[in-house]
């Protein structure tokens, strides 16, 4: 008995559609897990995790923060890039921020809360930061000595052109002190939160400053990752913190350079991207040769 035409191509297409949920829906994933399973994979396939006696601490492929319960940095550890993934490496909410070069005013409001800063102003206070915590110049162009973008509102008198008639410090609120006396002859005020400076005319004008042309603090160190989640750091923030960490732990700081070297991985395939440190392996190793007591 021949079947109707509908009711054989509805039987093919069941068929097509048994065929390829055994295939790919069953045999496909179990032969992933199995090859998971393979001697030299097993570690990759689980998430690279790290663990020290027994106990896991991490993922190599994740970054992490080493920070107290406060939020402070611990000194006798390296410190990772900054996050801003969630609360910062959450891998359930990998991120970036979202803010480009443009991004120069904060958002200052008299609620605390619904207050942002602009990417200027995160860069210059994570590198006021840094340079603290690690003795060094932790200067930026376009950064104020107190850590915010040094971003002027100008106003004057023909809107564009004209004398000025008024100059606003349009990242600093009271009890700040200007970071410029005058512009032009013209005393420098700070800024009311909740008003819009560039919505009243205002013309943006960021101060470059006497901060050197390349900071001592690196670009990784200000600045998050496309993901978040980045576990590595350059060498050039790795050796910056050597000092530290070294007294810290009362260790040679040339012995913990030789050791930053050690966990300094190259380019993929010798070209691709830039050599890089994982922060969470050489703060292991760090804990194994030289424990703080």
């Amino acid at each position: 008995m021949r079947l109707p035409t509908w009711l054989a191509q509805h039987l093919a297409a069941l068929r097509a559609l048994l065929v390829f949920t055994v295939l790919l829906g069953l045999a496909y994933p179990l032969a992933l897990v199995a090859a998971g399973r393979i001697p030299g994979l097993a570690d990759k396939a689980d998430g690279s995790l790290l663990t020290v006696d027994g106990r896991t601490v991490g993922s190599a492929l994740i970054g992490q923060s080493f920070t107290d319960a406060d939020g402070n940095p611990v000194p006798r550890y390296f410190q990772s890039r900054p996050s801003a993934a969630g609360d910062g490496y959450d891998p359930t909410a990998t991120a970036a921020s979202n803010l480009g070069p443009e991004s120069v005013i904060d958002t200052i409001t008299s609620d605390q809360e619904t207050s942002a800063q602009s990417l200027l102003t995160q860069v210059c206070q994570r590198s006021k930061v840094v340079g603290e915590l690690d003795g060094v110049d932790g200067r930026r162009p376009y950064c104020t000595t107190d850590g915010v973008g040094a971003v002027l509102a100008v106003f004057r008198r023909d809107g564009l052109t004209g004398p000025v008639t008024r100059v606003v410090s349009v990242n600093q609120v009271a009890p700040a002190t200007p970071f410029l006396a005058s512009y032009e002859g013209v005393s420098v005020e700070l800024a009311t939160p909740g008003e819009d400076y560039v919505a009243a005319g205002g013309l943006v004008t960021p101060i470059r400053g006497d901060a050197p042309a390349e900071p001592a603090v690196p670009a990784d160190a200000v600045t998050a990752s496309g993901s978040g989640l980045d576990p590595h750091i350059s060498p050039a923030y790795a050796q910056v913190q050597v000092s530290r960490v070294a007294r810290e732990r009362g260790a040679d700081p040339a012995a913990v350079r030789r050791l930053v070297a050690e966990h300094t991985t190259g380019r993929s395939l010798g070209f691709m991207g830039e050599p890089g440190v994982n922060v969470l392996e050489l703060n292991l190793a760090l804990d194994e040769r030289f424990p703080v007591g």
